[in-house]
């Protein structure tokens, strides 16, 4: 839904776009595209990694640097992307203002088409989920530098398994044979930490319950609500919000589990963007004010964004991911 003063340029971009865009597979098999011989860690022959700071660096030839007059963004594959194009339209007003530039709301479908969308040069700015996180660093060349969080600097969510309260699961022996939804393989809450979490409370996902992929987090929690799923292991903010917005009765549900906190959405530029340009993006993120705006109500109790970086923000999702055998390819991307 599109606010009847946006100008055009603030309309998301048309679905026909990623049609457009070269495959993710092509793009990693292209010997044409890789870089000479250098540090790069885990990221793609396509880039360098010379100061180990885990993601890629900026190109060292100025005439590779990006620097558009439309910027597009892109916030992490949602239900309702409608209702999310009109959340952070505050948001981008103020990067408008901030950068000088147009900027466009892409609405993602997939973790996959974002990544592909960034590391094709056709998505500049974008808000990637924990755990895909990792693949758009080592994939698209996506630079993680902010977070949501409170005024002090703390920010996080938790991993919870909710099942309906009439299920008859009260603690985690009792998943033993159930149906549960995870809901999609790089997710971190949804999948990559029951895998490796689950175990050591006894709980095997795939040998001691059925796994069935639901595709979302509000499709996990919706399915056991309706009873179609006998639980789910879902992020705790995106529960909060759907509370808020009464999509679900919090009395249909229980918690059976709750994991520590993890870093929440990390919010990316791409990597060859014109260091000016970049730091008034940095500048626009971080003098944004969630008060009063959309984007403060539908995320209750965050107050700005908050800087971060990969190699230590996201050091426990690393290592989540890497005891569940993760491997940094576009067909390990779903």
């Amino acid at each position: 839904m599109i606010h009847p003063t946006a100008r055009s340029s603030r309309f998301p971009l048309a679905p026909f776009a990623l049609s457009s865009l070269l495959p993710l597979a092509m793009l990693a098999a292209s010997p044409a595209l890789a870089q000479e011989d250098c540090e790069r860690g885990a990221l793609a022959a396509i880039y360098c990694d010379e100061n180990g700071d885990m993601v890629a660096d900026r190109p060292t030839d100025e005439s590779e640097w990006l620097n558009p007059d439309t910027l597009i963004f892109a916030y992490t594959p949602v239900e309702d992307p409608a209702i999310y194009s009109d959340i952070w339209q505050p948001f981008i007003d103020h990067l408008e203002e901030v950068t000088g530039r147009d900027v466009r709301f892409f609405a993602v479908q997939s973790n996959s088409a974002q990544v592909e969308a960034m590391r094709s040069g056709r998505l500049h700015i974008a808000g990637f989920s924990t755990g895909p996180t990792p693949f758009a660093v080592n994939l698209a060349g996506a630079v993680p530098f902010a977070l949501m969080g409170s005024d002090d600097g703390r920010f996080g969510y938790t991993l919870q398994l909710y099942t309906h309260v009439d299920s008859g699961i009260d603690e985690m022996e009792d998943l033993k044979g159930k149906r549960v939804a995870h809901t999609s393989p790089t997710s971190n809450s949804g999948n990559q930490a029951p895998r490796a979490l689950f175990p050591e409370m006894g709980i095997v996902p795939g040998e001691d319950y059925e796994v069935v992929y639901s595709g979302s987090h509000d499709q996990s929690m919706l399915g056991v609500v309706a009873q179609d799923y006998d639980a789910a292991p879902v992020a705790s903010e995106v529960v909060e919000r759907m509370a808020a917005r009464g999509l679900y009765d919090p009395e249909d549900v229980k918690i059976i589990y709750e994991s520590d906190s993890f870093p929440t959405t990390s919010y990316n530029y791409a990597y060859n963007l014109h260091p000016d340009l970049v730091d008034k993006i940095e500048e626009a993120f971080f003098s944004f004010e969630f008060e009063g705006t959309e984007l403060g109500e539908e995320f209750e109790g965050v107050e700005k964004f908050v800087p971060i970086n990969y190699k230590d923000n996201w050091k426990v999702i690393r290592t989540i991911q890497n005891a569940n055998g993760v491997e940094y390819t576009p067909d390990n991307l779903q």
